[in-house]
């Protein structure tokens, strides 16, 4: 990766679960919903995150590229919105916005 480039690898854009248990279809609209995925590679200059850690960014500004039979989305560090990181020191929430 180049600059400040991130590869993330995107969780599941399917079904999802409800806080009370009720499952929603992929199909179902609503409004703006970020989306949480895992970084998978770093540019040399992206300072915040690291490889492992979750990211928190929008599903519309993201660029796809497939991998190995594997797709992936190519952002920014500057479009993440949120850090997610399980290296954070004890007493810490680990997320970052």
């Amino acid at each position: 990766m180049l600059h400040d480039r991130l590869l993330v690898r995107a969780e599941s854009d399917g079904e999802r679960r409800s806080g009370g248990g009720l499952v929603i279809p992929a199909t179902a609209t609503m409004g703006r919903r970020l989306a949480w995925a895992e970084v998978v590679a770093t540019g040399q200059h992206v300072r915040q995150v690291e490889v492992g850690d979750r990211v928190l960014y929008d599903p519309e500004d993201k660029a796809e590229v497939e991998l190995h039979a594997a797709s992936y989305v190519v952002l920014r560090e500057r479009d993440l919105h949120a850090v997610a990181a399980p290296r954070v020191p004890d007493g810490g929430t680990g997320l970052y916005l």
